[in-house]
């Protein structure tokens, strides 16, 4: 279940506005996320996400490997209460 949760945050911030220049802080993911998830829902994100990787899959790899640094700087901060934001 965790990892499917995981899945979703990851295909949820790939089809965000959110770029890695911004350097995002981890309330801005959070609520990249569940922005995402509630205008597309879990369909509508995989799709998004489908759709780059078949039209544009060099810049999405990046993008990709982005989003899996972001979400687990985010987890890693849930864990520890000394990590700013």
């Amino acid at each position: 279940m965790i990892s499917t949760v995981q899945e979703l945050a990851a295909e949820a911030l790939f089809v965000s506005h959110l770029q890695p220049s911004e350097c995002p802080s981890r309330k801005a993911v959070e609520e990249a996320v569940t922005a995402m998830i509630l205008r597309h829902g879990s369909d509508g994100c995989a799709a998004g996400v489908a759709e780059e990787f078949g039209d544009h899959p060099e810049v999405a790899v990046r993008r990709m490997h982005w989003v899996r640094e972001e979400l687990s700087n985010v987890m890693a901060a849930q864990r520890s209460p000394h990590f700013a934001s």
